[in-house]
């Protein structure tokens, strides 16, 4: 289609803050631009495709900075249920060595469609582990098929036990081969233009499976290209230990001795990091990708984020892999990061709204995307809308936006990525999910057995 006009929502909420929502509202799109935002009665009359919203409330689509879409072949494993971080990677690296090329692109068409159907419009990945000749490309087709808007993380392990490290040694590699296959990836797809719809970031790990000077390397490859960098980092006390051990310093001080601090870089889950270090993220512009839920599934600890608010710490949200969530749901990442800041501080610690400003705009930033995370004239046509006479939100249409975070989180009925309809009356149209789902089981079955 040329030209997409949505109109008569009950609510358009343009930048996720209640003062700029627009009631009976809509948007004008020409070809994956959107041109025209406001009222309906101020829009054109006339398009290629009209969507009716009437009983909608219309967002920009969710941006989710973290995940691994490799997991979700081993979704709730036995004997990793209830342990933390460390022995549950123990346990789970044996069964990823035996992923393979097919698992790699069948898990991540799952991931994708669970995140499509539940408003994600654009996901990073973190693919860290390549056995049995696995490639990131796989991944990348996967995206390109389903629709969604992809930051692919061309991650990395290298420092195998035999050297110090976490993981076991055949699921390392070479350190001269990862940054060639890296700069591989890079030149081959990245695309730095206005609307792109793969990116590629540059990922090591963490401190505990990859070297200092694969570090070191990694970061300036990255910079060399314009890439953006981004790894795990600070996640548990364990890893603090760790880093305290084996290189004299704590994690924050470890990453900026390696230039991993900066505008052009974020890390995951940030949840052990004090005040001096909170300041030093802000000082220098560097990100934090916050995974509520995987840091309470492992019981690694709760992050300061309202510090890192208050600090001006650029936060998004990440589900993180699907076997430490198991699931890959943004809105209920949204509810569990709200509920969860309450519990150690006050009700009034996270708003709704910050939660889901976090789930777009923070999450652009940290992308280093102008182009996304709002709905404006000239932005990317990247829109979800959900239907507000369901029973899930009855009773609770006085504050629709507050609706989606307070109450059970509900899947998307429209998602609209880069201009196109992708998700239509609840129903995904880019994959037939039923053979989709089948080939997955089949296959998580092969690897945990």
């Amino acid at each position: 289609m040329s030209t997409l006009l949505v109109r008569n929502a009950d609510l358009l909420a343009p930048m996720i803050s209640r003062e700029h929502c627009v009631r009976d509202g809509g948007l004008f799109v020409r070809d994956n631009v959107i041109e025209q935002v406001g009222r309906s009665s101020e829009l054109p009359t006339s398009a290629d495709h009209i969507v009716d919203a009437r009983g909608m409330l219309v967002m920009p689509g969710l941006v989710n900075v973290h995940h691994h879409f490799y997991q979700t072949l081993t979704r709730a494993v036995p004997g990793v249920q209830d342990v933390k971080l460390f022995h549950w990677l123990r346990r789970l690296y044996p069964i990823w060595s035996h992923l393979t090329a097919e698992g790699v692109y069948v898990s991540a068409l799952v991931a994708m469609a669970e995140l499509m159907l539940t408003g994600c419009t654009t996901s990073v990945d973190h693919l860290y582990l390549y056995p049995n000749d696995c490639r990131i490309d796989d991944e990348i087709r996967a995206a390109d098929e389903i629709g969604m808007r992809f930051h692919a993380g061309r991650g990395a392990m290298s420092l195998g036990e035999r050297d110090g490290g976490l993981p076991p040694d055949r699921v390392v590699e070479d350190e001269g081969a990862i940054l060639l296959d890296t700069q591989r990836v890079i030149e081959t797809y990245h695309d730095s233009a206005d609307y792109a719809m793969v990116r590629i970031v540059v990922a090591p790990c963490s401190p505990f499976s990859v070297s200092p000077a694969l570090m070191r390397e990694s970061a300036s490859l990255g910079r060399a290209y314009g890439v953006r960098l981004y790894t795990h980092l600070a996640e548990t006390l364990d890893e603090e230990q760790f880093c305290l051990r084996e290189f004299g310093r704590r994690p924050v001080e470890y990453a900026e001795d390696l230039g991993w601090l900066g505008e052009d870089v974020w890390h995951v889950h940030c949840v052990h990091l004090n005040e001096a270090e909170v300041r030093r993220f802000a000082d220098t512009g560097t990100g934090v990708c916050h995974c509520p839920s995987s840091n309470m599934r492992l019981g690694s600890g709760i992050a300061p984020v309202p510090a890192y608010l208050d600090a001006r710490v650029r936060v998004g949200l990440g589900v993180d892999g699907s076997a430490s969530n198991d699931s890959s749901h943004m809105l209920a990442e949204a509810r569990q990061a709200l509920l969860l800041q309450r519990v150690m501080n006050a009700p009034s610690a996270l708003s709704a709204e910050d939660v889901l400003t976090m789930a777009t705009q923070g999450g652009a930033a940290l992308l280093g995307r102008t182009d996304i995370g709002v709905l404006q004239p000239g932005k990317a046509a990247d829109f979800i809308g959900f239907r507000l006479d369901r029973v899930g939100y009855a009773g609770a249409l006085h504050d629709p936006l507050a609706a989606l975070v307070f109450c059970a989180p509900q899947q998307v009925d429209l998602s609209v990525i880069n201009g196109r309809i992708v998700v239509e009356d609840g129903q995904l149209l880019t994959v037939d999910l039923g053979p989709l789902v089948e080939r997955h089981n089949r296959l998580a079955r092969e690897m945990v057995s």
